[in-house]
């Protein structure tokens, strides 16, 4: 949340520039080492701070409004038909994802404003946010990852409130890293960053680790799982894929830390062309991840229109 802080990456004579979420309050290059901003130092022209400076803060607020009516809409069809709601879409498991975009969505706000004019906040509220952004992936991912593996959200009831708490509990303290290794950074404005530590510090691959178990790990194997035992391939349907938009949107990230974290560390050897074209990539992967806060609610609200019209429900 603030502006592009740029870095000089200490194989290159010329300055480049962090990803999206380094505009969205982002973890990218090391902070040891800011420089101040020239977009044009030669041999590496990397345009993409000044691009995404100006594109972030319309993106983001074009993306709450479309969350906040998606989720407002979703709570309306659970409120006013609450027995139509089944497994696999029951509704237990649509109102906690509902709560889980809705406060992601209700960050963006904030991360729009910094991106634009800095943060202006404190360190406190800094880490505030990332804690609630963590809490809410992590919280969406536990919960799609639970309903993939039984019909433990089919009702509301004493074993399903009880999972209910372990998983906003466990997410809550699962995103716990994500707040320690966060801070501002003072560069030409104050930013509010996701890696305002080492890449080496305890806190950032620790927060780093979990990241890669939510967004690669956990997909890949409730994938594997799927395919491999009778019961879960069973009991798929086309319906249980609508929660799994949440994991589409946002393994490309989880790809690009693994490659981020690879460059830093120097296994993967980088370039010019390597740091011209890699922020891109990632912050684009990560604006495609901010997106399943606002294709959720309409997926979810969707595949419940679409059940209805052919007059198919299912029970546990």
């Amino acid at each position: 949340m603030g502006n592009c802080i740029v870095v000089s990456p200490s194989i290159l004579e010329s300055k480049t520039s962090l990803d999206l979420l380094e505009i969205m309050g982002n973890f990218s290059y090391d902070y040891m080492n800011i420089t101040s901003p020239d977009y044009d130092a030669a041999p590496c022209h990397n345009q993409y701070c000044p691009r995404f400076q100006r594109v972030a803060p319309t993106f983001l607020g074009v993306t709450c409004a479309a969350a906040v009516l998606g989720t407002g809409l979703l709570l309306v069809a659970l409120a006013k038909r609450p027995h139509a709601w089944s497994w696999p879409q029951s509704r237990a498991l649509v109102a906690q994802l509902a709560l889980g975009m809705g406060l992601f969505a209700a960050l963006l706000p904030a991360v729009a404003v910094s991106a634009r004019q800095g943060w202006r906040l404190g360190t406190g509220l800094c880490r505030l946010i990332h804690l609630l952004w963590h809490w809410s992936l992590f919280a969406q991912g536990l919960l799609v990852g639970s309903s993939s593996c039984g019909t433990a959200w089919c009702r509301w009831d004493p074993r399903s409130r009880r999972l209910a708490l372990a998983v906003w509990s466990g997410a809550l303290l699962l995103a716990t890293p994500a707040a320690l290794a966060s801070g501002t950074v003072e560069d030409l404005e104050t930013s509010c960053v996701r890696r305002s530590v080492d890449v080496l510090s305890p806190a950032y691959v620790l927060h780093l680790a979990l990241c890669l178990c939510l967004f690669l790990l956990l997909p890949a194997a409730l994938l594997v799982a799927t395919l491999a035992v009778p019961r879960l391939r069973a009991g798929w349907q086309p319906s249980v894929g609508v929660s799994w938009l949440f994991f589409g949107l946002w393994v490309p990230y989880g790809v690009g830390l693994a490659v981020d974290f690879l460059l830093q560390v120097r296994l993967l050897q980088p370039t010019c062309g390597t740091f011209q074209h890699f922020d891109h990539a990632l912050g684009l992967s990560e604006g495609l991840g901010v997106l399943h806060c606002c294709l959720g609610p309409a997926a979810l609200l969707a595949a419940q229109f679409c059940r209805r019209r052919a007059g198919t429900g299912s029970s546990c």
